[in-house]
């Protein structure tokens, strides 16, 4: 009976359901589309491009284990370098029955000269080139200083077989013959080729291979012969790779990209289904609110809270129904969006394949049946529980009684959010301190819009007499609304506080963040020039012909890595110890470090300084020896040469450049630091495929990097923002829509439409300016306590124009939700209205 009622309640309400399927809709597909995330995320599929014909594929293992503290408990991450193989491995790899080829990679940067901007490339020997396979279209292959060019690069360069063509890599640049021009299918980065002595020379690892591709015989059994080749490496922490998981060879990059990619989707989604929960609980509570009369005549004629749950829920299911269906195709349509948006953001590398088959469906409906049970039950728990008796005089008079649970979470939620305001600026420093900051907002404005009522009745007493004297008669008459519907306004103002906490709080969590990290960059940074290459690398011989140049005052070559203390730090953020590799002589005058104990001088070797906090965890002092792990697993012992005060949040360890660079996936130092110097003598000394950038480049340039960085997150603010205002629109357009009685009734007693519409512009004002002010507090909650922990300052750091467009644009959504639905309203004869 109650579905047959739930069913046919739908023909004659498709406002309030409207409202109620788009939150639904629009958060199952956003949920649906997260998922799409984590699943490309999960199986992170490269497909191979130019290593497509090898079948097998041994890499060094970039796997880094450890003990979390926790009894057999660990963790692992990848190694942020490549990790090498001794080049006499391909010769065991060979002699595996079932091998037919096993050649080993050389793999390096390089970037060729000519025709404007340099064109970076990646660079291989030639016996790698039959893997793709490339095909020499012209010429011959590369014999000893020669090269061969793909069709792009010789196209960008303008030159053929027999040209010549300047070439950079491995620091310094050569000029080289053209020997042919190659090309190959599926293979969109610039490659070139080199002679096999080339480029042993040139990669800087003449004892070393990338990795070792292997061809399988005719016949051969692809299982069997990848025991063997384990088998014949025993002994050597490799990493057997087939099918699209070879990709990861090509593009280590993307190892890295997997677990943040899961992380963000994680945090996205549950966001959505918190937000989504909110969203519809509101929709439904204010809809069944409207239909207080109708639920109370109900109650009357002797329909059990049970039979009205069940029929409110019913009706909620079927909208859900609708929802789940529209969300089906609309999910993966949402999905490859974000994707795309991410590859153009760098946050995924553009050769990670995209997938979203049926499983991120599954969490996503039933993400989407955990918010329509949970928002219709909750958003009508009042309208059901009221006595009978009682039920047709609270259709008249609404009451502002909240439930006992609904206050108790809410307290929770308040006391959770003064814990995690204490953490963030107690506890965690620097832009660690995100980590608990960005959920304080949430949990404030889960408190706040809890507790809706109680709050937004309190601002608006505070705000009822200015707003009386400033707007007149129809400014005291939607006072007085707002006084007399505090659920109701509380139903409107709790999404406008939601968009514009999360937007504020979210906005400015992200400048603040920028702004101290820019700010700790360029303080550290003395030097007046930098030196960088075209192909990644500088020679660390030109850091001597730098130091010989008139003007110049010091040098240092500069060069950044990761670490990882052993024993393990429990402390030590999951990626690392930061580490910077520098030299003794110029490190003093070019960066802002300035020594506690110890002296920088001594930084030569397998030495390391380390900022004071670090050195305090680890138990630590100058003259100790201490064990660290670089970037590309090798174990090193080093002795602490220096403590220094680093700043809270940026620790960042010092190491001798020579002891940090081989350890790199490039080998050399990215840098030459210079103190003094002009631009035109360095430029000279440097050389082609050398920049010369001067201290405001460099600092420029790293400011955007990091607001590049940053578009992510923006991105997933504007989401929510987005999901929250569409909430905005609808409370507001049910709410007033619904009132097409009470505005008859005033244009029955001589009010005209001009006034109706001059009252409504006030009350949705007054509506606007409650919410807006109970999202700031819920944005200070975490901006305060984190603005303390990153700089000291209680104050964000950001241009006020980001405040001031939320305030406006909140303004503005609440006013055009209020004033088109009254508008509409008032088009009715009041005679006719009267009687809806």
């Amino acid at each position: 009976m109650m579905g047959k009622l739930a069913a046919r309640s739908l023909r004659y309400r498709i406002g309030g359901f409207t409202a109620t399927f788009l939150a639904l809709f629009i958060g199952a597909t956003l949920v649906m589309a997260c998922g799409g995330l984590m699943e490309t995320g999960i199986r992170n599929n490269v497909p191979p491009q130019r290593l497509a014909g090898a079948q097998i594929l041994v890499t060094g293992d970039r796997t880094h284990v450890v003990q979390t503290g926790k009894k057999h408990k660990k963790k692992t991450t990848p190694l942020p370098e490549r990790v090498g193989l001794p080049a006499g491995s391909a010769d065991k790899v060979r002699a595996v029955p079932g091998v037919r080829t096993a050649v080993g990679e050389r793999t390096f940067d390089a970037a060729v000269l000519g025709g404007g901007e340099p064109a970076k490339a990646e660079a291989h020997g030639w016996e790698s080139a039959a893997l793709t396979p490339y095909a020499l279209s012209s010429g011959r292959a590369p014999a000893g200083g020669e090269v061969a060019l793909d069709a792009g690069l010789a196209r960008r360069a303008g030159v053929g077989p027999g040209g010549r063509v300047r070439i950079v890599a491995h620091g310094g640049s050569a000029e080289y013959r053209v020997s042919g021009v190659a090309t190959a299918r599926n293979v969109p980065r610039p490659t070139l080729f080199f002679s096999a002595s080339d480029a042993a020379a040139l990669s800087g690892r003449a004892d070393s291979v990338a990795d070792i591709a292997v061809t399988l015989a005719p016949g051969a059994d692809l299982g069997t012969v990848r025991k063997g080749v384990a088998e014949a490496l025993a002994g050597q922490h490799v990493t057997l790779l087939t099918g699209d998981d070879r990709g990861a060879v090509e593009h280590p990059e993307v190892l890295q990209g997997g677990e943040d990619l899961i992380a963000l989707s994680g945090a996205v989604g549950g966001l959505v289904v918190l937000v989504a929960a909110f969203v519809v609980a509101g929709t439904v509570a204010l809809s069944a609110q409207q239909r207080s009369r109708e639920l109370a005549l109900l109650r009357a004629i002797g329909a059990s809270p049970r039979q009205l749950r069940r029929m409110l829920l019913g009706e909620t299911l079927m909208v859900m129904a609708f929802a789940a269906a529209a969300a089906w195709p609309a999910g993966p349509v949402a999905g490859r969006w974000l994707y795309d948006t991410l590859v153009d953001s760098g946050m995924i590398a553009e050769t990670v394949e995209f997938s979203q088959g049926w499983i991120p469906a599954m969490p996503a409906y039933g993400a989407l049946l955990l918010t329509a049970v949970a928002g219709g039950l909750l958003g009508s728990a009042r309208a059901v529980k009221a006595k009978p008796v009682e039920a047709l005089g609270e259709a008249a008079v609404q009451k502002d009684r909240l439930h006992p649970v609904r206050v108790v979470a809410g307290l929770l939620f308040l006391a959770g959010t003064a814990a995690l305001a204490l953490v963030t600026s107690l506890v965690l420093h620097g832009p660690m301190a995100a980590s608990t900051a960005g959920p304080t907002v949430m949990c404030c404005a889960i408190a706040l819009a809890l507790l809706g009522p109680w709050f937004t009745k309190a601002v608006t007493v505070l705000l009822h007499w200015p707003v009386r004297l400033l707007t007149g008669a129809p400014g005291r008459l939607a006072a007085l609304n707002c006084r007399a519907r505090a659920a109701r306004m509380a139903a409107v103002a709790t999404p406008v506080m939601l968009a514009s906490g999360i937007a504020t709080g979210m906005l400015y969590l992200q400048t603040t963040t920028a702004a101290a990290t820019d700010k700790a960059f360029t303080e550290n940074l003395r030097a007046d020039a930098v030196i960088t290459s075209a192909a990644g690398g500088v020679d660390p011989a030109l850091l001597d012909r730098v130091r010989a140049l008139p003007g110049v005052t010091a040098a240092s070559a500069y060069v950044t890595g990761t670490g990882y203390t052993e024993p393990h730090d429990s402390d030590e953020p999951k990626k690392g110890l930061p580490l910077q590799g520098v030299s003794a002589d110029g490190v003093a005058q070019t960066l802002a470090i300035t020594p506690s104990a110890g002296s920088l001088t001594a930084l030569r070797g397998a030495a390391v300084a380390l900022p004071e906090s670090v050195a305090h965890r680890i138990h630590r002092g100058v003259g100790d020896a201490m064990r660290l792990q670089l970037g590309d697993g090798a174990v090193v012992d080093v002795r602490v040469v220096a403590l220094f005060k680093g700043r809270e949040g940026f620790e960042t360890a010092l190491t001798s450049a020579e002891l940090l660079a081989p350890h790199t996936t490039t080998g050399l130092p990215t840098q030459i630091l210079v103190r003094g110097g002009a631009g035109a003598d360095l430029a000279a000394v440097a050389g082609p495929g050398m920049k010369i950038s001067g201290r405001d480049a460099v600092t420029t340039a790293h400011a955007h990097d990091s607001r590049t960085q940053a578009s992510v997150n923006y991105l997933i603010i504007a989401m929510l923002v987005g999901y929250t205002v569409l909430s905005v629109v609808n409370t507001t357009a049910v709410a007033v829509g619904s009132r097409k009685g009470e505005f008859a009734l005033q244009r029955l007693t001589g009010a005209t439409r001009g006034q109706v519409l001059r009252m409504m512009t006030v009350e949705g004002a007054l509506v606007a300016v409650v919410g807006l002010l109970l999202g700031t507090v819920a944005a200070a909650t975490t901006l305060v306590p984190f603005g303390m922990a990153v700089s000291g300052s209680w104050l964000p750091s950001g241009p006020a124009s980001i405040f001031m467009t939320v305030v406006a644009s909140g303004l503005g959504v609440t006013l055009v939700a209020t004033l088109v639905p009254a508008w509409v309203a008032l088009r009715s004869r009041p005679v006719e209205a009267a009687g809806v």
